[in-house]
């Protein structure tokens, strides 16, 4: 007597098709924790070990927004075309979920190595040290904006299911 072999087959319907998760909260975290002790590392590092620190700009503030604007009307338009019910193309789709997610780590982890190197030079006496604050500040809030039109991005590739009448959309059938 041979047993069948483990795990679902073409006669078991019920086994739930596989499907990529929304980002955890938890991983979002901890990009930030990291990015946060390592912008906070940075400066005591770069006095022992180089001539100055670096003063965040203008353009890396503008190199964070123009990201955050490009997801948020990535995010806009996928959902405008997945809410239509208009074709998208399944790598598209992909690659705007693979960008989504890793733009939303990305920015978690930059948003808090920004935070954790404003941090940093709170109470020291330096010259530039108030310029570097408001520079790494705006950087940061830069930064979470990217990470939260990321995960706007990441959200609007899901595709409503199909047994949900309410999701359906205004041109479905029984609408």
């Amino acid at each position: 007597m041979t047993r069948p072999e483990p795990g679902p087959g073409p006669s078991d319907p019920e086994e739930p098709q596989p499907h990529v998760g929304l980002t955890p909260v938890g991983a979002l975290v901890t990009c930030a924790s990291i990015g946060l002790i390592g912008g906070w590392a940075l400066r005591p590092l770069s006095q022992q070990y180089a001539t100055s620190s670096p003063t965040p700009g203008w353009i890396q503030f503008g190199t964070l927004v123009f990201v955050a604007a490009f997801l948020a009307v990535a995010a806009w338009l996928t959902r405008r075309t997945i809410a239509q019910r208009q074709w998208l193309e399944p790598r598209h789709a992909v690659n705007r979920l693979a960008l989504a997610k890793a733009c939303a780590l990305v920015g978690a982890a930059v948003a808090g190595g920004y935070a954790g190197y404003a941090i940093g030079w709170i109470g020291e006496p330096a010259q530039l040290a108030g310029e570097r604050m408001t520079w790494s500040a705006l950087a940061s809030g830069a930064a979470v904006g990217m990470c939260v039109a990321a995960l706007f991005l990441e959200r609007a590739c899901r595709v409503p299911d199909a047994d949900d009448p309410d999701a359906a959309g205004p041109g479905a059938p029984g609408n």
